[in-house]
């Protein structure tokens, strides 16, 4: 971290963060934006926006900036995963709902990655993402179960490979509205709502797009197998336990999918679900995943315990 510290600017027509990101290169374009933002880049002895033109002969005083080393989980030990496998290169932990895989930056320390770094700090420096420290995916927030993280550098390059070329079988439980009488398999071409500021995954192929919003779309196919292996009534209403299998790994790929079929998730309001009250979540669980072991060659199977809303 670069704090306390004055440079002056000898370069004339260029903006001031570009200006700051060529003295400070070991700073990274979003930490010198996120540093002007926040009021800790003076110009002159005053803040100033970002893309200020300068002259030549500014003060640029740093009051505090990031650097790249500094974008790293931060263990926190008030976070305690629930390990539910590990060996010297693996691990995997039983994720709670509301609780999110990895931080978006690396001052956010309310994150499952933030525990397990605690624990686990050969983890940090793993991978091509620093803020998923070893994590080889991701679910959702509000999704429970299963996590695989990477203990080794060895071990995250061939599970990354593995995941890649779709052999990673990963099974799922989802609690759904209404009857599934039988199963099936899904496919759809998703994308990104580009009409909702937030996160939502859409049908490509089904969805009334202009030409613009077309052509910046980059559809991603998903597929999802699916099989009734429950019913149960609550308060009248009926209710299907859906075993689900996937190999590939597109946002929101699931939830998504199983709307777009008719088969809402309990308390997915996201994608068209009733509200449950003073449920934490939704009814979707990772349970279990399969995989070659990445040292030793042998098939790996973990699964989690099945969450409270899978027998009521």
């Amino acid at each position: 971290m670069i704090e306390n510290k004055e440079i002056l600017n000898d370069q004339s027509g260029v903006r001031l963060d570009a200006a700051l990101l060529a003295s400070i290169p070991s700073a990274t374009r979003a930490f010198v934006r996120e540093a002007i933002a926040n009021g800790e880049i003076l110009l002159n002895g005053r803040k100033a926006p970002k893309g200020i033109k300068l002259k030549g002969g500014e003060k640029i005083f740093v009051i505090k900036l990031l650097e790249a080393q500094d974008n790293l989980v931060k263990p926190n030990r008030a976070i305690k995963p629930r390990l539910i496998f590990e060996d010297d290169h693996i691990l995997a932990f039983d994720k709670p709902p509301a609780l999110p895989v990895q931080p978006l930056s690396c001052g956010e320390t309310e994150t499952l990655m933030n525990g397990v770094v605690s624990r686990y700090p050969e983890c940090i420096p793993l991978g091509d993402r620093p803020l998923m420290a070893g994590a080889l995916h991701r679910i959702d927030a509000d999704t429970s179960g299963l996590v695989l993280v990477a203990r080794s550098a060895e071990a995250f390059e061939v599970l990354r490979a593995q995941f890649t070329q779709q052999t990673v079988k990963k099974t799922y439980l989802a609690l759904v509205e209404g009857a599934v009488a039988v199963g099936g398999t899904l496919e759809n071409d998703l994308i990104h709502d580009p009409k909702l500021p937030f996160c939502k995954m859409i049908d490509y192929r089904h969805n009334r797009l202009c030409e613009t919003e077309k052509a910046k779309a980059r559809p991603l196919h998903a597929i999802t197998h699916f099989k009734p292996i429950d019913r149960m009534f609550v308060e009248n209403e009926e209710r299907t336990l859906l075993e689900v299998t996937i190999y590939t790994g597109v946002t929101h790929q699931i939830r998504a999918q199983l709307a777009l079929a008719g088969m809402h998730i309990i308390n997915d309001r996201l994608y068209g679900s009733f509200a449950v009250e003073n449920q934490i979540g939704h009814c979707l669980h990772a349970y279990g995943i399969e995989f070659t072991h990445p040292v030793s060659g042998e098939p790996v199977s973990i699964k989690t315990a099945s969450p409270p809303w899978a027998s009521l």
